[in-house]
């Protein structure tokens, strides 16, 4: 209870008039001060006035009813009304108001009866239980615009009141009935300027301003909810405004307006400030509360939208970098460095980045230590011209790095003097790949196109190649970076022309038991490897025969399987995984068998486009059936044709039959005018056509 000290003092006093006088003249100028107005009602009921806090409740509540403040007139009646009206009058002073907060909404009497609001006047505490859920549902009307989870926006189109739900119209699922119960948790309203009632509604319009003002239109959905959306929401938001190909360019146009302010924590998020002004005061109050390092992010970040913000942030930077040159030199060069980057200047306070790198005891420890990569970039280039024994330091940088674009410089810095420390590296990263992963998926990346590289010991490195794929050292790189190496054009297929003809068997069992294959990829390794090497071939298969058109069609669903479905599967597996116990989980289960299926078809492909051969029509001859002839068979009265192809063209039931079918072996090599026995009855070979292609 709000109570001032004057009430209390007055109070104290027994002074009523006096509160009396400040209650009047307060509820002139706020009546909207409820918890000031029911504390004193209630301090009055406590010194036996209650006639008094009766009257000036009563006073109150007609000046609140005189000026139409009918929520307020509810909040109050729910907070002191029955220190004014008995059960009785209290109901109906209820539903008065709520008659007058939402009278005119299409379904309020049949709510009002439907909820039974008319019965038990006495019993309050029902009636307020049923005025809440009749206030839950009086948001909802014909034509109102609604949100719901995974949903999207949608309208309702249908008050049923027999089944106490709303149909409603969703852009995916129309006609969807949500029951009142679940209304109040499940929708919420949408207002006239929210982006997605906008879309419903002025779907034109916005799309014309993506194309005019990409600003405006990122201003309309920010300011649409009270809290920062990310990237990943606004890009939802406007789904059917800015097309796929737009999204880029659409959204590096909108972001760059000085009002656009980026929020950084659990995810990357977005809002809309006031002005310019409230923008970069926000900035400055984040970056002023941000540690060392954030504040580098937040100068990067908004160097280039605030000349006065950036060079605020410079300054302080710079004293910062001064204040910590000597105890934490990593952290005073990222300073140093990231203010070049921004077009400002270090220096100020005694202190450079070229002394920092120049003059440390450790450079390779203070490089190492600059987190950012593009600024350690910078770092290792400024090594190079400020440090004599810039050589040496490589050398111990190389075996900290990650970044595959950094260790590309310093092996190639290491390979431009001969240091045989780069020799020792490599043989460290091939030999112990589980200590160096990063830079371990570098080299084998790498050995792509540097052909010294798979010489080094190219069994060895097939090995260790194909055991990163089950290893869990390597698991943030499987996906991305190890699976193409093992694929055509990677790094796997070079190696085994590397080999020497006595390793090819270890080679080939390596292969053949790696469990982190595919069986595609491991026919394709097996292939490649006895191409290479004849001594492994076994017993040549029966080539396969097929059109022209058919094998670019199988071709292109191979390529289809392993470029879009495979990665897709998966990525399904994985988020099916993430759900939790496997045991139960029916996603990951289903995932798991389309797997399956998926290696087996890329599997059998694989091996069945190794060996097949097209069906040259130029060469086919009429003497006698073959593959790729058409053939006209008689019986008495009755005839058949029949058209022999491969077995992927294979169609009984349009007379397409497979030269593999015991049908056709029964007619391969037979001429016209011989027997055969088709279904136990004997037939004849009236006709034999050579086809000029693909049959009809």
């Amino acid at each position: 209870m709000a109570i001032s000290k004057t009430t209390q003092n007055h109070l104290a006093k027994n002074d009523f008039d006096a509160i009396e006088d400040e209650w009047l003249s307060r509820s002139s100028s706020q009546p909207e001060d409820l918890d000031y107005f029911i504390g004193v009602a209630r301090a009055l009921v406590g010194h036996g006035q209650n006639d008094r806090a009766r009257t000036l409740l009563e006073l109150l509540d007609d000046q609140i009813r005189d000026k139409g403040r009918w929520r307020l007139r509810l909040d109050m009646l729910r907070r002191a009304g029955t220190l004014i009206y008995d059960d009785e009058a209290m109901h109906k002073a209820i539903l008065a108001s709520l008659k007058q907060i939402h009278g005119d909404h299409s379904m309020y009497d049949l709510m009002v009866d439907k909820l039974g609001l008319n019965k038990a006047i006495r019993d309050i505490a029902k009636t307020w239980e049923k005025a809440e859920r009749l206030e839950s549902l009086m948001g909802f009307d014909i034509g109102t615009v609604v949100l719901m989870a995974g949903k999207g926006a949608g309208k309702i189109q249908e008050i049923n009141l027999q089944l106490d739900s709303f149909k409603i119209d969703f852009p995916r699922l129309p006609g969807l009935m949500v029951g009142f119960r679940a209304a109040g948790k499940m929708l919420i309203k949408l207002d006239e300027g929210h982006i997605l009632r906008r879309k419903m509604d002025e779907l034109p319009t916005l799309k014309k301003l993506a194309k005019d003002d990409p600003p405006e239109l990122l201003r309309l959905v920010l300011e649409s909810y009270p809290e920062a959306r990310t990237a990943g929401e606004i890009r939802e938001d406007l789904t059917g405004v800015v097309s796929p190909g737009q999204w880029t360019s659409w959204w590096a146009a909108a972001r760059k307006h000085p009002q656009v302010l980026t929020e950084t924590g659990g995810r990357q998020s977005y809002r809309w400030a006031q002005s310019t002004e409230h923008a970069s005061e926000a900035l400055w109050t984040a970056f002023e509360q941000a540690d060392p390092r954030e504040k580098l992010d937040h100068l990067r970040r908004n160097a280039a939208r605030d000349a006065e913000l950036r060079q605020r942030m410079s300054e302080s930077l710079n004293e910062l970098g001064s204040q910590v040159a000597r105890k934490d030199p990593a952290l005073a060069l990222e300073i140093g460095l990231a203010l070049d980057r921004s077009g400002e200047t270090d220096g100020s306070g005694g202190w450079s980045v070229d002394a920092l790198v120049a003059e440390a005891a450790e450079p390779h420890a203070v490089v190492a230590g600059v987190l950012d990569r593009a600024l350690r970039e910078r770092a290792i280039d400024l090594l190079r011209q400020v440090r004599e024994d810039w050589v040496d330091v490589f050398a111990r940088l190389v075996q900290k790095e990650e970044d595959a674009k950094l260790l590309d410089k310093l092996v190639d810095g290491l390979r431009e003097q001969d240091s045989p420390e780069l020799g020792r590296f490599l043989e460290q990263v091939l030999s112990q790949p589980r200590k160096l992963p990063a830079a371990f998926v570098w080299m084998a990346e790498r050995a792509v196109e540097d052909e010294s590289l798979r010489q080094k010991n190219p069994l060895r490195f097939l090995k260790q190649l194909l055991s990163s794929l089950q290893d869990e050292v390597f698991a943030t790189y499987r996906a991305a970076r190890l699976v193409p190496l093992i694929e055509s054009g990677g790094t796997a297929p070079r190696l085994l022309p590397m080999l020497e003809e006595s390793q090819a068997e270890q080679a080939a069992t390596a292969i053949s038991r790696a469990p982190g294959l595919e069986e595609y990829q491991r026919t394709a390794l097996l292939g490649a490897l006895e191409l290479r090497f004849t001594a492994l071939r076994k017993e040549v298969e029966a080539p396969l025969y097929a059109t022209p058109e058919m094998i670019e069609t199988k071709r292109a669903e191979f390529k289809h399987l392993k470029s879009v479905e495979l990665p897709a599967n998966r990525k399904a597996i994985e988020e099916a995984r993430a759900m939790g116990d496997l045991r139960e989980n029916f996603e990951y289960k289903s995932a798991r068998q389309r797997h399956e299926y998926l290696s087996a078809r890329l599997a059998g492909l694989s091996h069945d486009l190794a060996r097949v051969q097209p069906i040259d029509f130029s060469q086919t001859e009429a003497g006698e059936v073959r593959v790729g002839t058409r053939v006209r068979l008689v019986a008495g009265d009755e005839a058949r044709t029949l058209t022999i192809l491969g077995p992927w063209e294979s169609k009984p039931e349009d007379d397409v039959i497979s030269y593999e079918s015991e049908l056709a072996k029964q007619l391969l090599g037979k001429k016209v005018g011989e027997s055969v026995t088709v279904s136990g009855s004997a037939c004849e070979i009236e006709a034999i056509e050579a086809l000029a292609g693909t049959p009809a």
